[in-house]
Order: C-alpha cells, then structure tokens, then sequence
C-alpha cells in the first residue's frame, strides 16, 4: 500500500517498509490499508469534480455549460467528446488504483491470522474490512462499466498478475462476479446501528444498495459491444427479482429512512451544524483535507455562482440545469424545485450580496451551495460529501423492480407514495399526482419521479441509458424548448421576460423555498410569475428584464455547436472513449463503439 494512503494513521512505522504479511496482522495496519482504498473515492478525478459532476451532467436535467468542444467539458454534455480530451484519463486510472488497493486487501485479509483464528471480536472486525474492500472495487468497477462498457477486468493484484496487458471483459460478466462478491459482503458487513460506523463507511445497507442498483444495471439496456446495439439481455428480470429482494430488504430493517426535509438531506453534507438523523444517507463519500485528492469542489464547481468579492467567497457553477426542467416541478406544492435548481447568482458584498436572477439558460445545481458551509474566500474545496446511496433511491428501486416483476403492488405504490410525500410536505393531499394502477403507467410515474428527486446527483443520464431512453429524452427536451420558446402547448404560460429588483440574499439562516419567494419579482412571487404569460416587453422603473423564455433561440434547440445534445448518435453516445493516451499503453485494449 502506498505511504499516502496511510500517513494519517500510521505512527510508529513507514508502511512503505513492512510486508504484506505485517500490514494484515494488525487491525490498525489493515484499517489503513483499507483507508486507502476509500482513499480513491474523492478528490478532483474521483467524486469531488470529474466523476460526479462531469461524466453524468449530459441529460434532461443538467449539463455542463459551453458549446460543444470535442477536447473540453462541454464535448461530455454535447454527446461529442474526443479520445483526446485530457478529463477522460485520470478518473479512468484512478478507479483502477482503488481496485488494485482493494484488489490487495481481499487477498490478504483472508490469510492473515486475525481473520482465521484471531478473537471473536478481530475477527469480527477482519471480515468488516474484507466485506469493505468487496463492496469498494464493486463501486470502482460499476463506474468503469457505466462510462466505459467492457473494460478490462483484473480481480487479483497486479504483483500476482502474469500479464498486465488485458483485453476488455464483457460487463456482463464483471457485474455477475460484482454480485457474487456483494452477495457474500452483505454476511460480512454488519447493519449501521450495530457497527456504529459514520455512513462515509460500507455498512450493510450500502452492500445491499450497491447491490441492488448493479442489478438493475446488469438487467438493464447497454451499449454492447459485441452487437453495436443498445439491447438487455433476455434474462433481465433475474437481475430485477435480485435488486427488489435486497432494496426490500433495507426497507425491512428500518436502518434508514427519508429526512423529513427533502433540503435538510443535502445541507447535511456540508456539514455545519445539519445533520442527517434519519440516515437517509446510506452511503457518501466524505470529504476533507481542503486538496484536489481527499476533497471535493462541491458547491464550487457546481452550484449557484458567487461573486469572489461577495461575504461568501467566489463560486463558479459550471453546471447548468436545461431550462425546461423547471417546469417538471409542481408549481406550489413540490419542495424539490427550489433546493434543486439555482435560478439565481450572487453579487459582491459592497452590492449587499443581492441575489441576481438568471435566465432559464444559467440556472445552476442547488443542492451543493458554497453559503450552506462554514468556508468562504477563495477556497475551492469545500468538504462537502457527495451522496452515492440515499434511501429515497432504495425505496424507488424496489418500486421499480416490483412493478416489472409483479405489476404496481400495494408495496410497489407505497414506496414511490413515501418518496412523493416527503417533497409535497403538507399539500401532498391536494397537490400530489395520483398514483397510477397499470403497470406501464406506474412505470412512467417512477421514470418522472427519479427525474425529479435526483437532479443533479449523478443519476439521470445512467438511469436513461439503462431503460433505453435516452435518445427519446432528447428529442422530448428539443420539442419542449422549442415549446418554451415559442410559449406554445404546455409552455402557454411561461413569459417571455421577467423583472426583478435585485435583493439581498437571505444567506444560510433561509430554507431555499424562503430564498426564492423573497425575491421581488414584478407581479408578484415566483410561484406566480413565472407561470404566467407577460407581453410587457419594457422593464418597470426600478426593475431589471431578463429574458425568460425569450432566452431560448433555435441554436440552444438544433445549433451544431449550442443545441441541446446536439453531437448525440443512438448506440454511440451511450459511452465514452477511453483516452488516448491509456489506450497507447496496452495493445490488446481496443476502441470501441465507433470511436
């Protein structure tokens, strides 16, 4: 293991001089070694920037922002990104450092002496870290697969590997190994109230989402490489009946349950002073240390953008929301909007931090806001967790794979009801959809119902690929921005401009729903005016036009270079390129999917 995995905890001895032998015959060795691997979760290339924010943030809910460039960020959202774009090689090594990291420890936890005839209680604790270390190079190789497709599979450390240059495996046999391995974790790992472990570390219910959702991923549509086509195999519902029995199972345990407040869910993971009672977080990746390796730009590189010269210190938010999806919320009742989208930027502090509002083309992430932490000026990194499992994603895969394989149950509709409560709060009653009975509805609802809950948080673009509906997605979002734009159909309502007065941003003390209704929009609050045609095309004395629905031109629809998707190629675009420099560096790896 390497020094830097394990300087924080080792005080005695440099690991770099014991032997494996030695690391594994001491628990707090073995906890190191395992911090190590963990240690491959965050930074920049990891799920503080690159792996969280970049490669998902080309759906119908965001995208990075810029036209398309097929060797910058903007190449990822557009669907046009080259082999030759340098972001693509880091996080692809670096999933690969946390698999061999992990790929060590599950050959020598087993040897050692602790594991086999240790106490009770070392031995307790051997298999918790052996279960870990399982559920870890699960997590890394769930990632490679959904960005990469077939990737090269190696399952021992590279030291006992006589042949490094491997060819790509089929996913399809990567998951099945992956599903063993969390099979047999989940007897390993105890249930968070018995370990006591922070939700930053593998608990059961971790294992049993991980496994759940590569389940889904396995019994789902893929880019496949054999075929050239996006297709599931015929045994998908296997998988289906493997993802409801362990969601269902976490929802049996009462280990978890949804936050109370959909906002309090995501203020929990910068810390300062929120907290997540109800362990809706079932698994995050922590972060820390303020570097680009341990940390993440949470709530820098996304989120709403503020001004360096503000109380707060500079934001850059170059994630974008797609200016539809602000229509996708219920207009009163549901409490998602306005924590998931940021339709405003933050001036300076001589200007008393007014909140500016932004057109629907600048709407940015809300959930990871630099103002909910502690830390201001110029830092970048922000300790702000990234959420990989929460309950709410439990609950709505267990609804989806009970409705595939037995129909909308009462089980099935009640999980997707308690997610839909949680986000209409008091007027679930009366604003709340009803809740279809036929299977194909029921599993329109939930397709809507994740869009909703989880902008922003990695998932979307993942989950489309995966029910092969992507490219239907697309042409749906050009329709309706072309719907918004011309204030046509279900867009009828939606004005063209709106005036605002800019007002001081109410900061950390308001809930998000409290920021948006104080703004002072002409004509009322935002749950009126924006749901409201105007012909006023001049600006009241004392306010300030921005163009709203105006702001949509044909280029943001069909433009070659602006329009939405507008590199997209059905069974291509499901997946990247591996960079070109990795694939220099190993003959029998090859380019596929028309790269």
């Amino acid at each position: 293991m390497t020094v830097s995995s394990c300087e924080n905890y080792l005080e005695v001895q440099n690991p770099s001089t014991l032997s494996q032998d030695a690391i594994f015959s001491s628990l707090a060795f073995t906890e190191s070694a395992i911090t190590g691997v963990y240690n491959q979760l965050p930074g920049d290339d990891g799920y503080g920037s690159r792996i969280s924010t970049l490669f998902p943030n080309g759906s119908d809910d965001f995208k990075m922002g810029g036209d398309h460039d097929p060797i910058a960020r903007g190449g990822i959202s557009h669907f046009g990104v080259s082999p030759g774009f340098t972001d693509l090689e880091n996080p692809f090594l670096q999933l690969y450092r946390g698999i061999e990291r992990a790929n060590i420890c599950i050959k020598y936890i087993p040897l050692s002496a602790l594991y086999t005839s240790g106490t009770a209680t070392e031995q307790a604790t051997m298999r918790r870290f052996y279960g870990e270390a399982l559920t870890l190079r699960a997590q890394f190789y769930h990632e490679l697969i959904r960005n990469w497709g077939d990737v090269p599979a190696q399952f021992e450390p590279s030291a006992d590997t006589p042949d490094l240059f491997l060819p790509k495996t089929n996913q399809d046999e990567i998951y099945d190994k992956l599903l063993a391995d969390l099979a047999m974790a989940a007897d390993l790992v105890p249930w968070r109230s018995e370990s006591g472990a922070p939700t930053t570390r593998v608990t059961k219910g971790a294992v049993k989402g991980l496994r759940a959702r590569i389940a889904l991923a396995r019994g789902g549509y893929a880019l496949r490489r054999e075929s050239g086509i996006v297709e599931r195999r015929a045994n998908y519902k296997d998988f289906y009946q493997i993802a409801r029995t362990e969601a269902w199972e976490v929802i049996q345990s009462k280990q978890h349950a949804l936050n109370p407040s959909y906002e309090n869910v995501f203020r929990s993971l910068h810390g300062n002073g929120v907290t997540d009672a109800t362990y809706e977080h079932v698994w995050q990746v922590g972060a820390f240390g303020g570097n680009a390796r341990t940390d993440t730009k949470l709530g820098f590189g996304n989120g709403p953008r503020i001004a360096e010269a503000s109380t707060y210190g500079r934001a850059n938010g170059l994630s974008e929301a797609v200016p539809t999806y602000f229509y996708e919320f219920d207009s009163i009742g549901d409490s998602r909007r306005d924590v998931t989208l940021a339709y405003f930027q933050v001036d300076t502090k001589a200007n008393n931090d007014n909140k500016l509002l932004t057109t629907p083309l600048l709407m940015r992430e809300g959930k990871f806001r630099k103002y909910w932490t502690s830390i201001a000026g110029t830092n970048q990194t922000l300790g702000i967790n990234w959420p990989l499992i929460r309950y709410a994603d439990v609950l709505l895969m267990f609804a989806e794979a009970e409705n595939e394989l037995n129909g909308p149950t009462p089980e099935a509709k009640a999980a997707l009801e308690e997610v839909r409560k949680r986000a209409f709060l008091d007027d679930y009653e009366d604003r709340m959809p009803e809740t279809p009975s036929s299977k194909e509805d029921f599993f329109k609802a939930l397709v809507q119902e994740r869009y909703l809950e989880f902008g922003g948080e990695g998932v979307r673009k993942y989950d489309l690929i995966r029910w092969d509906l992507l490219e239907t997605r697309i042409n749906e979002v050009r329709a309706d921005l072309r719907a918004m734009m011309t204030g046509t159909g279900r867009y009828a309502n939606v004005p063209q401009y709106v005036f605002y007065k800019p007002t001081p941003l109410l900061g950390p003390r308001a809930t998000a729903r409290q920021e948006m209704l104080d703004y002072n929009l002409f004509g009322g609050n935002v749950n009126k005016v924006m749901y409201e045609p105007s012909t006023t095309t001049t600006a009241p004395d004392g306010y300030t036009r921005i163009s709203w629905g105006a702001a949509i031109t044909e280029a943001h629809i069909t433009g070659p270079t602006r329009g939405f998707a507008s590199q997209f190629k059905k069974n291509h675009s499901e997946l990247l390129p591996i960079y070109n420099g990795v694939l220099s560096q190993n003959y029998r790896l090859t380019q596929d999917y028309g790269y």
